[in-house]
């Protein structure tokens, strides 16, 4: 499909209930939400989950800054997940994707029933920048004059992103470590994800406008986020009324891959509550 111009992929659910749109985290894509696309399928909820542009098999980003990027193609796709009846969707962002929700929720003309934020950047400076380009055998490869193959760069990123997204890195299914490499099997894809992360690292300094949230709002991180620390948790608390935290225990970065079904049944009954209340 299409959103605001970039071309993307879509793994959609038909179904009932408030839409869901789930938005995933910098150089990840939707199948981050596979786990959870499966147990809300059982629920018979209505969902899409999308690859950002620049990320997945979505088209490359734009010059000129990339959250308003990012925005312009959040809206768009929470407007298709509204549907014809223009329902309230209820938006859930991982890091990246966090950010991405919170700014949508600083928008009322957005018509949010509510946003789950999942570990958002923009909070706390992430090390995800310096952690990838230290790491010696990453480093190495990418500066290989030689071509290097898919399944010795795919191996490099996947020891990465086991060691720096999760609290128990051998304990995640090497189905969704393939499925997270899979978008990372080229050197010149791995190259613009750093380029990226370089533009991306000022914007978020200042990406959040917190007391313009207009919904309801769940907060949730895992209190072993070796990325961005859940203190940054506070501060969402602080400035955003009635907005509440649930802190994970013995979880990483992304609960959507370590804890799918606890992450879920979080969502889903913020969701209730909203129903409920309205």
């Amino acid at each position: 499909m299409t959103f605001a111009g970039y071309e993307t992929r879509v793994l959609e659910l038909e179904g009932d209930g408030a839409p869901l749109v789930l938005v995933h985290g910098y150089a990840d894509s939707a199948d981050t939400w596979r786990q959870a696309l499966a147990l809300l399928a059982r629920r018979g909820r209505r969902t899409i989950a999308v690859d950002l542009p620049g990320f997945g098999e979505a088209d490359d980003l734009q010059a000129g800054p990339i959250l308003p990027q990012l925005d312009a193609f959040a809206a768009a796709a929470a407007g298709y997940a509204a549907g014809r009846r223009h329902q309230p969707v209820l938006v859930v962002g991982n890091s990246l994707g966090g950010c991405v929700a919170l700014r949508l929720a600083e928008r009322p003309a957005a018509r949010l029933a509510g946003v789950v934020a999942v570990a958002p950047a923009g909070l706390q400076m992430s090390r995800l920048v310096a952690l990838v380009e230290r790491d010696p055998v990453l480093r190495s490869l990418l500066a290989l004059p030689a071509p290097v193959p898919q399944q010795v760069l795919r191996a490099a990123v996947g020891r990465l992103y086991r060691a720096i997204a999760f609290s128990s890195p051998w304990s995640v299914d090497r189905a969704l470590v393939s499925s997270f490499t899979y978008h990372h099997r080229r050197r010149d894809a791995v190259a613009r994800y750093l380029e990226i992360a370089h533009r991306l690292v000022p914007e978020l300094r200042a990406s959040l406008a917190l007391e313009r949230v207009a919904c309801p709002l769940l907060v949730v991180w895992g209190d072993r986020d070796r990325l961005l620390f859940h203190q940054g948790a506070r501060e969402i608390i602080d400035r955003v009324p009635g907005a509440r935290l649930e802190l994970l225990p013995g979880i990483g970065h992304c609960p959507q891959v370590e804890a799918p079904q606890r992450l879920t049944d979080l969502v889903l009954e913020f969701g209730a509550g909203l129903a409920a209340a309205a």
